[in-house]
């Protein structure tokens, strides 16, 4: 990612970016020694282990191990690409970005540009017409109606927009806006070459002037509608959601902005960028159906909420998520629609890896109603005392079949069956057959064997690719590395002189830690090749944030370190001892197999007796 941004440029923004003022004003910093010390915003803690490190100009959590540089704490925090982090960063030390892109990549990016300046321009307008023009009296009367608060109608930046079908149109030319730009923003429409016949009609009965023959091709998308804005997860206007306030019954309800180059529903929820910080801290994501539920919730201080924006639930919307925690609950509306809509978003939800649970809102109720009616304590029980997923289907479908009938018990099995073996977890598996004969009055034994017919029957008797691969082994959890591998990083990280002494005495296969292995490989790569800058670039070109979370905490206590030469020479001659005495144990080991003959075992003691004489030499 890197790659599309000049070194030089890098440089500049980092030197310019003192990682103790940039992380300062996230968080409050608090002095321990030569470090800086806070609560760390990426997971939950009561004593301080996120500490920052001014001389090396990193970041190393001890709880959690995340770490880097300011470019990765502004991408973490903010859960942005690192570019954006690059731009914000860029923007904060007033340097301008020169980005090496090719001419079809700047022209996107500029197109982009144009779109969100629109957007954030047109979102200002229409707040001003919610709350000082005659046209947005309609939209404030009905906020009131439903109980919206002005705080909430600030935060959420809504806004109307007039009901007349040429507002936007006009708006657009005054700001000096081709027509066509602000068509592929999604705000206006062009006619059809026989021209809109609704449109004209309904124009024809306004007091309004004809148009200009230049405006006449096109008309607004959203009029006499509650204007919603929609952010992107950096808080920037991407999109818009309106809500019809007439009678009409005609009338599409809610009208969406379509797709743009900066606009695409299946990523997008409203509310993220206002709540990912109560999702993160919450560790789980509340997703609901509308605008107003959510800003219902947010107002009754259960902020950790989201809503997909005009669409089904993806699996876009799922990773999305993951990123901020692994659960969520549903909490769609308590009709039989919004409960469809649950039952459809498992799928992507567990391929995602997220747990689920449901919290079932009292019919005839959605949130909003819910809240305004029970108040915000009552919700968050709500939410708190949700049930598992599976919990909630067997219920569903027990209430919504005849148990005591034999198509009653086939349709409850069937649908739990198949729920349940997408999870590819036996336990779960096992324990919703137990649940399940429990409901149906039956053996434990037989619901199991209906269940593994359906798998059976599910994938044609056949075992998949996936399944098999799911029989195999798991890796194992890279564990620590060990207290001689570790303290090698720390030397070679701390300790630029060393470097040269290390690429000519250590052999990399000597680590068992894969990622140290990797990291020294790198370290020794840039002395040779002469590309070493820093260590802050270094952390930039870690491929995982395991890497970088192991090398910020081998360098984060910036102790000295005694005698660091002889420390070196020590440490690289145990590790080529560990290493010799693995490859004479596999000897050993070879030699003890049953059919291996004589001559082959006395080969084998040679080879033991080389690598007990290599052991005893020095360094070459």
């Amino acid at each position: 990612m890197a790659g599309t941004i000049s070194p030089a440029i890098l440089e500049r923004i980092r030197a310019a970016s003192d990682i103790v003022d940039v992380i300062g004003s996230y968080l409050p910093l608090k002095k321990a020694g030569a470090n800086f010390v806070a609560l760390c915003p990426f997971h939950k803690e009561k004593t301080p282990s996120f500490n920052v490190n001014p001389h090396r100009q990193i970041f190393h959590c001890f709880g959690c191990h995340k770490g880097g540089d300011v470019f990765t704490f502004v991408k973490e925090y903010e859960n942005i690409g690192f570019v954006d982090a690059v731009r914000r960063l860029a923007d904060r030390a007033k340097i301008p970005l020169e980005f090496d892109q090719s001419p079809g990549e700047q022209q996107s990016r500029h197109l982009k540009d144009q779109l969100l300046q629109i957007h954030e321009q047109i979102a200002q307008r229409w707040q001003n017409c919610l709350l000082n023009e005659a046209a947005g009296r309609v939209a404030r009367d009905y906020l009131a109606k439903r109980g919206v608060s002005p705080e909430a109608v600030k935060l959420f930046r809504l806004g109307a927009a007039p009901d007349l079908w040429d507002d936007t149109v006009n708006w657009a030319k005054s700001k000096d806006y081709e027509l066509p730009l602000v068509e592929k923003a999604g705000l206006i429409i062009q006619k059809s070459d026989g021209g809109s016949q609704k449109a004209e009609a309904e124009s024809a009965k306004s007091d309004l002037r004809p148009p200009a023959a230049d405006l006449r091709r096109y008309y607004d998308r959203f009029r006499g509608r509650l204007i919603f804005p929609i952010g992107d997860e950096q808080g920037r206007v991407i999109g818009f959601s309106g809500r019809v306030l007439s009678g009409d019954e005609k009338t599409a309800k809610y009208v969406n902005s379509p797709e743009t180059p900066i606009f695409t529903k299946s990523r997008v929820f409203f509310g993220l960028d206002k709540s990912k910080r109560a999702i993160l801290d919450a560790g789980f994501a509340i997703i609901c159906e509308g605008q107003l539920d959510l800003i219902a919730c947010f107002t009754a201080g259960v902020q950790n909420i989201v809503a997909p924006q005009g669409t089904a639930f993806t699996d876009q919307h799922a990773r999305i998520l993951k990123r901020y925690g692994d659960e969520v609950v549903l909490c769609f509306d308590s009709d039989e629609a919004g409960q469809n809509a649950a039952v459809r978003s498992l799928d992507h939800l567990l391929a995602s890896g997220l747990a689920v649970r449901v919290a079932v809102v009292p019919a005839p109720h959605d949130p909003d109603s819910f809240i305004k009616a029970n108040g915000g304590e009552a919700f968050r029980k709500l939410v708190e005392n949700a049930e598992g997923f599976f919990d909630y289907l067997l219920n569903r479908l027990c209430a919504q079949n005849d148990v005591n009938s034999d198509r009653g018990r086939n349709i409850v099995l069937r649908d739990m069956a198949e729920a349940v073996h997408k999870t590819g977890n036996t336990v779960l598996i096992d324990t919703y057959a137990q649940k399940t004969a429990l409901r149906l009055g039956v053996s434990p034994e037989s619901v199991r064997t209906e269940f593994a017919k359906a798998r059976r029957s599910e994938v044609g008797g056949q075992r998949s690719e996936n399944e098999d691969s799911m029989t195999n082994e798991p890796e194992p959890e890279v564990s620590r590395p060990s207290n001689h591998e570790f303290h090698l990083l720390k030397l070679l990280l701390l300790h630029d002189e060393l470097v040269a002494w290390a690429a000519l005495h250590l052999d990399v296969s000597w680590m068992v830690h894969p990622l140290v292995r990797q990291i020294v490989t790198q370290r020794l790569a840039a002395q040779t090749n002469e590309t070493w800058k820093s260590l802050a670039a270094f952390l930039d070109e870690c491929e995982t944030p395991e890497m970088r979370g192991l090398i910020t905490e081998a360098v984060a206590e910036d102790r000295k370190i005694p005698s660091p030469e002889q420390q070196l020479a020590d440490v690289t001659v145990k590790l080529r001892n560990q290493f010799l005495d693995r490859q004479i144990a596999a000897l050993t080991q070879k030699a003890g197999q049953p059919g291996v003959s004589d001559a082959e075992k006395v080969e084998f003691l040679r080879e033991q007796q080389k690598l007990r004489e290599q052991k005893r030499a020095p360094l070459k």
